[in-house]
């Protein structure tokens, strides 16, 4: 018999019978290593008749159709999953393919420094303004990987406001490997959406001393056949230079 599947952006996977519980803890059936995914983020049950899922009390919640999460909730073919910055859409077998575009969040871009951040924050994590450019993301105007990068772009910019190195460092790694399936299945990178890239590497080149993320920026952009504006470029070569001139450290 056909099983529900969760479709994630370059595989599926079955739901069983029962619980599935997804989470960054390796005791969870589907683990998601990502810094904004509780250790047990959220659980769906798969019962005879119908498939729910529910909040299991996650510090960044849950956002379903671009909605947050309240209880247990019945989910339906098409609907799609927020779990931290990861993006993912329910799939019930035998439902047709026709169901209607849904958005998978709201964002809105900070009026000062024009990068997005969920709309339920009151205030933009990377410089604090309040004031904001309101504008819905939806997945039917691009490609689920585009829609997958731009939610690990906020994720990153996060974690380096708030000072995590360790977790920028692993969410550049997995930004890096989303750029390159892209690449290699023919995909483009939005030029505003890698020059904001561009920067966060130059911020984690300048954090960490370590001038490996600003060289990477660079490759990213020769990899998807791009020339950087002469401002990324400056603040690459600014801060990669002194990097290289002092202590080079590299956290594991």
């Amino acid at each position: 018999m056909p099983r529900p599947r969760l479709r994630f952006p370059l595989h599926e996977l079955d739901l069983p019978l029962g619980v599935t519980t997804i989470g960054r803890g390796i005791d969870c059936h589907v683990t998601l290593d990502d810094p904004l995914v509780s250790r047990r983020h959220v659980r769906i049950t798969v019962g005879g008749d119908r498939v729910v899922i529910e909040d299991l009390s996650s510090r960044n919640g849950v956002l379903v159709n671009g909605f947050p999460l309240r209880g247990m909730t019945p989910l339906h073919d098409g609907d799609r999953l927020r779990v931290g910055a990861q993006e993912l859409v329910f799939c019930q077998p035998g439902a047709t393919s026709s169901a209607p575009r849904r958005p998978t969040a709201e964002l809105r871009l900070c009026a000062r420094c024009r990068l997005p951040y969920p709309r339920e924050v009151m205030s933009c994590p990377s410089c604090e303004e309040t004031e904001q450019v309101d504008e819905d993301t939806l997945t039917g105007g691009g490609s689920g990987d585009t829609s997958s990068l731009e939610l690990l772009v906020e994720a990153l910019d996060r974690a380096l406001a708030t000072g995590h190195l360790r977790d920028a460092q692993r969410l550049v790694r997995r930004t890096s490997d989303q750029i390159d399936q892209l690449v290699a299945m023919g995909g483009s990178v939005d030029s505003t959406l890698l020059a904001a890239l561009a920067v966060q590497a130059a911020e984690l080149t300048a954090a960490s001393h370590d001038p490996s993320w600003a060289l990477w920026a660079l490759d990213v952009y020769r990899d998807t056949r791009q020339i950087p504006p002469v401002d990324v470029v400056e603040r690459l070569a600014a801060v990669g230079t002194a990097a290289a001139q002092g202590p080079l450290r590299r956290e594991a």
